[in-house]
């Protein structure tokens, strides 16, 4: 079975958030997503719902031999395994959140799934960690670096690295 590259997207903001990351990674392993560049992990402030605690994220890139959607059933398990609330407020507060930034290089935009992340290229939580493990990463819409995308954000919301 063919193996595809996908970069993933783990965030935590209540509960024992290191502890619900470690977990995902190893659930990941689990659902056939093998984990092979982690980056750090970073401390960042919450965008949307500002009244809440901090988040932990982190950057992962995995092969998997899952097909997109079912990769996003995967994931969408392991985030309700971890107590994620599936109607809880957008952007709001969650024990774990797994996002899929990009399929190998694929395109596309459906209810169930857009590829790219379609809010990634805002997001300095997501591009921080993302150029961290692969600084060179171009985007398959634009064909631009991503670290160009990231620089050009400049300073916003706060991302620490945890170091």
């Amino acid at each position: 079975m063919n193996e595809t590259g996908v970069f993933l997207s783990l965030g935590s903001n209540l509960g024992d958030r290191e502890g619900f990351i470690a977990g995902a990674l190893e659930a990941l392993d689990r659902a056939c997503v093998s984990v092979d560049r982690r980056s750090c992990i970073y401390e960042t402030e919450p965008e949307g719902v500002e009244n809440q605690p901090w988040f932990l994220n982190q950057v992962v890139h995995a092969t998997t031999s899952l097909a997109p959607l079912e990769l996003l059933e995967a994931c969408k398990r392991i985030e309700r395994v971890f107590g994620r609330e599936p109607a809880g407020v957008r952007f709001g507060p969650r024990t774990l959140d797994i996002d899929i930034l990009l399929y190998g290089d694929q395109v596309r935009a459906d209810t169930r799934l857009t590829l790219p992340h379609p809010r990634m290229h805002e997001r300095r939580f997501v591009l921080k960690p993302l150029v961290e493990i692969a600084p060179t990463l171009l985007d398959p819409r634009s064909g631009q670096e991503y670290a160009q995308v990231l620089e050009r954000l400049g300073e916003g919301k706060k991302v620490q690295d945890r170091r």
